[in-house]
């Protein structure tokens, strides 16, 4: 979660939402990613997003069995599909998003009956290291 968290850091340090996620198979971090909506012009380049596709990259596979996610903040539907698609059986994450978090806080999205993989998760790491960071984040930009 560290390595997550310096990503998010260096998103802040571009203007983007600090948010940072990376990607371990068998313990060895293959992929970073942070927010890069802005600068891409996107409104998909989320942090998972961005490490999902470097991970699948690095691997030449669509698909990412057996790897986990760590991520600095909890991810919005977008995301958890992608997660999904991806087939990445577990996920970390640090703070709760309460107006789009889609694995907790307005959805339990990874409990849903139509889904054709599981994802095991749990939320709550560095969570006040990742919630100081959005917030000093968006206090700069009022």
């Amino acid at each position: 979660m560290i390595a997550a968290l310096r990503e998010a850091q260096n998103a802040a340090l571009n203007n983007e939402v600090p948010v940072g996620s990376i990607i371990t198979l068998d313990d060895e971090i293959i992929a970073v990613g942070s927010n890069k909506c802005i600068s891409k012009n996107s409104p998909i380049r989320h942090a998972e997003i961005e490490a999902i596709e470097y991970a699948c990259s690095i691997l030449s596979n669509y698909r990412l069995p057996n790897t986990s996610m760590y991520v600095t903040l909890e991810p919005c539907h977008m995301c958890c599909m992608a997660i999904v698609n991806a087939r990445i059986d577990n996920l970390f994450f640090g703070a709760k998003e309460p107006k789009t978090g889609a694995v907790v806080s307005v959805d339990n999205f990874f409990k849903s009956n139509f889904l054709n993989h599981k994802v095991s998760f749990s939320g709550g790491y560095i969570e006040k290291e990742s919630e100081l960071l959005l917030k000093n984040f968006f206090a700069s930009k009022r």
